[in-house]
């Protein structure tokens, strides 16, 4: 064997060996990883086991805890009405004290975490078509508070935006459309109050399913202002020989809208301030929001309520206007009959609830003169009492 033939043998044994080193190098890796992979599925497994137990535990706690709960619901409704029942019996001053435990106590289960332990209420036909049948109960009461300011903010940004879009088409109509309004402006105009009367009734629903203090009427109003804002995107507003005359809904109606929006300012900064004095006087809860355009606070009455008249009187009419249109003119659009007719519903409503509020705060002041006689008169007798001795 020449010396050519040796190294060859020798270079080939070397890279035999260099091969079966390689062989052995990915077989303890391969193994390595083998083991970390079992290991951290072992961990897995553990943790799942351990979260099902933890899950089947809450549960169980839960639904002992829901079952209290919903006994103590039971047991404020039947204390509220043997207070109710009985209250001829009971001294005024003690029944005022009694009720504001009661309203303390129902605070702090509807208000504290105890509140995601009651049966949730039903999301309704308007969450349910849009949403589908999902829960949007928050778990939490953080969680909660966080929705409410939301929409406390969303009602300030777009109170802005309200007062601003029918303000600056009436001005536009004037300096360059020469009286009368072009379709699309308008259209879009009435895009923006679908999609915000929308966003309000949805965001309202959620805050009721939540817990919040929201009158029905208001969320039926803006059920009512959405079909209106649909009705008005098929409302051709060209096509007739004087514009101007076809056009006289549209431009009280954006007037109207005007005036709209300096109340919803007016509302949004003062109403806050005094929702706030009642939630630390403990006359509101936490979840509760402002209500839609009736709520007052004092030191607004010579303002606030005679606008808010002024609007409603405003709504009517152009409601009526739009009806006695339709039926004077010979072809009547059956848009203006929709409109003129959810304007005067909108219209009864609003008015009447305004009236509802009025006359309740009316009777809490009289019953705050009445305590304030019967505390005077208590400081007083004491007095009368030693100087007749």
């Amino acid at each position: 064997m020449n010396e050519s033939d040796e190294n060859r043998h020798g270079n080939e044994s070397v890279n035999f060996n260099e091969d079966s080193k390689g062989d052995e190098d990915r077989e303890d890796v391969a193994a390595k990883a083998a083991e970390k992979v079992l290991a951290l599925l072992e961990r897995c497994k553990m943790l799942q086991e351990a979260a099902a137990t933890h899950a089947t535990r809450v549960k169980y706690d839960s639904q002992a805890l829901s079952q209290q709960a919903t006994s103590v619901v039971a047991d404020i409704k039947s204390v509220r009405s043997f207070i109710n029942s009985a209250h001829d019996h009971i001294d005024p001053r003690v029944a005022e004290k009694l009720e504001e435990d009661l309203f303390r106590a129902r605070s702090m289960v509807y208000e504290g975490d105890a509140a995601s332990l009651l049966p949730a209420k039903p999301n309704g036909y308007f969450l349910t078509t849009l949403l589908g049948p999902v829960n949007v109960r928050a778990p939490r009461n953080d969680v909660r508070l966080k929705v409410k300011e939301e929409y406390n903010s969303y009602r300030d940004r777009t109170a802005l935006l309200f007062l601003a879009f029918p303000c600056v088409l009436l001005l536009l109509k004037n300096w360059c459309w020469n009286g009368c309004f072009p379709a699309l402006p308008v259209q879009l105009y009435q895009a923006w109050l679908l999609f915000f009367y929308t966003s309000l009734a949805l965001r309202e629903n959620i805050l009721r399913v939540n817990g919040s203090d929201i009158r029905p009427w208001w969320v039926y109003h803006h059920y009512c202002a959405m079909v209106m804002a649909l009705i008005s995107l098929t409302w051709g507003l060209q096509g007739h020989p004087s514009c101007i005359r076809k056009q006289q809904g549209v431009r009280l109606f954006l007037a109207w809208a005007f005036m709209q929006g300096i109340a919803m300012l007016l509302q949004n900064r003062y109403q806050r301030q005094r929702l706030y004095t009642r939630i630390a006087l403990g006359k509101a809860g936490r979840m509760d929001v402002v209500w839609g355009e009736t709520s007052g606070v004092k030191g607004q009455i010579w303002v606030l309520y005679p606008l808010l008249f002024i609007l409603q009187i405003f709504q009517f009419s152009i409601g009526a206007l739009l009806l006695r249109t339709s039926i004077m003119e010979d072809e009547a659009e059956w848009q203006m009959v929709a409109c003129g007719l959810l304007l005067l519903i909108m219209a009864v409503g609003n008015f009447s609830n305004t009236v509802v509020t009025l006359v309740a705060k009316a009777k809490i002041k009289a019953k705050m003169k009445q305590q304030a006689k019967h505390v005077l008169q208590r400081v007083s007798s004491p007095g009368r009492v030693k100087k007749s001795s």
